[in-house]
């Protein structure tokens, strides 16, 4: 592949790239948990054998400010904005991808050896 076709190739795969992340119109940071907890009462039944544990629990846990912050979700707000928060995720993909096509095409138009 000659020089010029392979940066054309590099910003081929940029733009595609970046209108891929042009299709996300929103989303949430942070990490969903879902427990099942025992409560630790003496004849509760999350304590018998086999346990029926209370829950479940869903926890979406960002940071805000460089603390942790958690709030519970119900399944309805879980499934309402599931797909923000596996859009977040696919940003975080994009983005990985965006910068690595960036310094590939950087070190070809420069003449240096190809990152890693």
């Amino acid at each position: 592949m000659t020089a010029r076709r392979s940066a054309q190739a590099d910003a081929a795969a940029r733009r595609h790239i970046a209108a891929a992340m042009g299709q996300i119109d929103a989303l949430l940071p942070g990490s969903i948990v879902v427990r099942h907890v025992r409560c630790g009462k003496a004849n509760c039944a999350c304590g018998a054998d086999p346990a029926r544990l209370h829950g479940p629990y869903i926890q979406w846990t960002r940071t805000v400010a460089g603390r942790t912050v958690t709030k519970l979700l119900t399944q309805e707000q879980l499934d309402r904005y599931q797909p923000w928060f596996d859009n977040a995720r696919r940003v975080r993909e994009l983005l990985a991808q965006l910068e690595a096509a960036s310094l590939s095409a950087m070190a070809a138009a420069e003449g240096w050896a190809q990152p890693d």
